[in-house]
């Protein structure tokens, strides 16, 4: 007996082949640190290599275990500060409940979320309100020996109306995972994720949307040259390649190099180069 994965993570070794180790376009430096407290810091800063725009953040967390509390304050380059309270199998084994809220300052915008989960063997359950509009999104999976079944909507209550219908379909196995998916009736999707061995891993992903003759595909794949090294790479059908290459230069410190390439307008320039740098202490 398993718990199956939230809908949101359905079909997730495949996403993170195609996304993992990648970062065009962008320098990126991300530090991690943990105070004797408990207290976790992260720090991210960027650059786009296109617009010059730089944007960073700072993010903190505390948990509480023996109370099953934890704290999350975000803030960033935008002014929006955001704060997240958790409570997890406290008030029930297997619940989840958390309040989510962000302000920003300069505008004195405020928005504020209510989420709740609940997972146990065979089932996993969600349902947010967001209390502008305010909407409702709610989402259940089903797993049994494998196979898994799911449901996504969203309730506009203001319009007293379905804002989002979305079903999902997979298995998943050891080595092997498949997922499908369609989404308000005209987007259907697919994708496809084995792990061959030790050392690599590959996905396939196929998208359509009705009414329309233009069907999206992609290929990936990831390679572990040893426990320090990863080389992965990329291509769909609009001929965009990606290659990516991660090392671990000492524990606790990580750097990728990524390049995004036009296949079909190679002479033209126009390509992406990416760095991004992992601290941890």
């Amino acid at each position: 007996m398993a718990v199956p994965p939230s809908y949101s993570d359905l079909g997730k070794a495949a996403k993170d082949i195609f996304s993992k180790g990648y970062g065009f376009g962008v320098v990126k430096l991300d530090l991690k640190t943990k105070s004797q407290s408990g207290v976790e810091f992260n720090t991210s800063g960027s650059s786009n290599t296109d617009t010059g725009k730089a944007a960073g953040s700072l993010e903190t967390k505390y948990k509480m275990k023996d109370l099953g509390l934890s704290f999350n304050q975000k803030w960033n380059t935008d002014n929006t500060l955001a704060t997240e309270v958790t409570v997890e199998d406290q008030l029930a084994q297997g619940l989840k409940v958390a309040l989510d809220t962000s302000f920003v300052p300069n505008t004195g915008k405020k928005s504020g979320k209510l989420k709740t989960g609940y997972k146990r063997d065979f089932v996993n359950l969600g349902c947010d309100v967001d209390f502008e509009g305010p909407i409702i999104h709610a989402a259940a999976v089903l797993g049994y020996e494998g196979w898994l079944a799911g449901y996504q909507m969203a309730f506009d209550t203001a319009k007293s109306k379905l804002a989002q219908t979305n079903f999902a379909l997979g298995y998943r196995a050891g080595d092997f995972q498949l997922h499908t998916n369609v989404n308000d009736g005209t987007e259907f999707g697919g994708s496809i994720y084995q792990k061959v061995n030790g050392e690599l891993e590959t996905a396939v992903t196929l998208a359509w949307t009705a009414g329309s003759n233009n069907t999206r595909f992609g290929i990936a794949a990831k390679y572990k040259m040893d426990k320090d090294t990863s080389l992965s790479a990329k291509v769909n059908n609009a001929s965009l390649i990606g290659v990516g290459y991660t090392q671990s230069l000492r524990p606790g410190v990580k750097v990728t190099l990524s390049a995004l390439i036009d296949g079909k307008n190679f002479n033209a320039g126009g390509h992406k180069v990416g760095m991004g740098f992992e601290l941890e202490a």
